[in-house]
């Protein structure tokens, strides 16, 4: 059996007789005249009119006079059907390819077929080509497709072949646009307007998350990569704005996990003069929209549980399912009983633990058992350092999770626009963070500064991915097109580019 390198050098091969001959193998323009999906569907149409083919070459057969190639777009495949014939005369000035220079064509390379759409004896869609023009031609062949791709670390390293083996894959990454598509309808049917916001901040801030740090030369000043788009579309809030929302990249330099990336994609919005509670029905609207709109049903199987995002979402309440779990009061602030609870429930605990982290972690282990979909409210004040306070119960926020399939999807309050309160809570997550904790929040001046010159009372919301993954019951590294890997080559690779 020929090695990679065999291969890639009979690909070689045949591109330098390509080139020999007078061909471009890689020409700039292609007269593909629809997408190859249409020749199927609207046949009855087009029957006898001369089209124009193009896609990867999946299948090349050929018996005697006659030959057939198998191509494939994003759309679907249509075979090219070849007489000897028709390709006598190829115009090599314009990439076409005779009959006898099929052999130098491979499963893998690109090419478009122009001819008359019609069907074969035994019935199957194709262009009878008048001339076969390689619009590419590829040197690594892909992996056999009967066997499929299923090394899960060449899969992650090369998506672009997996996407093109695993329709499923394929499909996927079509509904990931779809999602976030569907997101921007619903949000513009509401009166929202996108905002870009920077990706550079000089504070991060907007979640609990430790976040990478980079340095732009020409102020001579480290900058962080954002951890959440909320302070810089709260700004525009105090700006004036009234709908706002992004949706874009935020970077977290924790671990890798099933439902963690360091990378990912994810939508914030803020809604002035709107409250909690407002914003549980529009999140609620906004699931079903977006589940039905790419997928075409609210009810999904994931991570073992069955959930329907149509029903009525269950209400839970913070403390009481912490209580009732753990028998355990989370406002009596007894870090020695907390520790105890935690070390029973197998929760490592660090010097770095404190409180505050020591109650996140239950409520962690708490969520996995349900199903949703529901909203988790009175979450305690110390966790919440951006919401406002419940005026009925002031130890706890404003604050929502909807939760579903043991996993927190998104999170929303009624943000804090008191600004004397606001820097009170930012020197207790700096002070925090002074002490160890790489996760509290900075505390930020300019932030504070915004709000004393105003901001109304604002619903706050955002969520990411992570939504796709669940409904798609997928890892998180599955879900995303490229997910970060430690970079390395092959040891193929590194021989043929001289790498050492």
């Amino acid at each position: 059996m020929a090695t990679l390198s065999e291969l890639r050098q009979i690909r070689i091969d045949k591109l330098n007789k390509l080139r020999e001959l007078g061909i471009d193998p890689y020409p700039a323009v292609s007269n593909k005249s629809h997408p190859n999906i249409t020749f199927h569907e609207n046949y009855e149409e087009l029957e006898g009119k001369e089209v124009t083919a193009a896609g990867r070459i999946i299948s090349i057969r050929k018996h005697g006079k006659l030959a057939f190639i198998d191509i494939k777009d994003a759309t679907g495949k249509i075979q090219l059907y070849i007489k000897e014939a028709a390709l006598l005369n190829p115009n090599y000035q314009n990439s076409e390819i005779g009959f006898a220079d099929l052999g130098l064509l491979d499963n893998g390379d690109f090419a478009e077929g122009k001819g008359i759409l019609t069907k074969t004896q035994s019935g199957e869609i194709s262009v009878e080509v008048t001339s076969i023009r390689i619009l590419t031609k590829s040197l690594r062949p892909l992996p056999d497709a009967w066997d499929g791709l299923k090394d899960k670390e060449t899969r992650l390293r090369r998506r672009y072949i997996d996407t093109n083996l695993n329709p499923e894959v394929f499909q996927r990454f079509i509904r990931r646009s779809k999602f976030w598509e569907a997101h921007r309808d619903f949000f513009k049917e509401h009166g929202f307007l996108e905002m870009n916001i920077p990706v550079l901040e000089t504070t991060p801030g907007g979640a609990d998350a430790n976040p990478f740090v980079t340095h732009m030369d020409v102020l001579d000043q480290d900058f962080y990569l954002r951890i959440s788009q909320e302070l810089y579309l709260k700004r525009l809030i105090g700006g004036g704005y009234e709908k706002v929302y992004e949706i874009g990249p935020r970077f977290r330099n924790e671990g890798i996990s099933d439902e963690h990336l360091p990378e990912h994609i994810a939508m914030e919005f803020y809604w002035a003069y709107a409250d909690w509670n407002a914003g549980m029905k529009f999140i609620k609207d906004l699931f079903r929209y977006v589940t039905t709109k790419v997928y075409g049903t609210t009810k999904f199987s994931m991570k073992g549980f069955e959930v329907d995002f149509g029903n009525e979402w269950e209400i839970i309440d913070y403390s009481e399912i912490l209580k009732k779990r753990f028998d355990i009061d989370i406002f009596d602030n007894d870090f020695g009983k907390l520790k105890k609870v935690l070390e029973k429930n197998h929760i490592e605990v660090n010097k770095h633990m404190n409180f505050s982290r020591g109650v996140d972690a239950l409520w962690k282990l708490a969520r996995k058992d349900i199903a949703g979909p529901a909203f988790v409210i009175n979450e305690p004040k110390f966790l919440s350092p951006l919401a406002k306070s419940d005026p009925n119960n002031p130890e706890v926020a404003m604050r929502f999770h909807p939760i579903a399939a043991g996993g927190e999807l998104g999170n929303g309050f009624s943000e804090l626009n008191d600004p004397i309160d606001q820097y009170e809570r930012f020197k207790e997550q700096q002070a925090l963070r002074d002490s160890g904790d790489t996760e509290a929040q900075f505390l930020d001046i300019d932030f504070v500064e915004m709000l004393e010159y105003g901001m109304p009372p604002t619903l706050g919301y955002g969520h990411s991915e992570r939504v796709f993954w669940f409904l798609e019951n997928v890892p998180a590294r599955e879900g995303v097109p490229f997910p970060q890997l430690k970079h390395e080559l092959d040891s193929v690779t590194k021989k043929i580019y001289g790498i050492k």
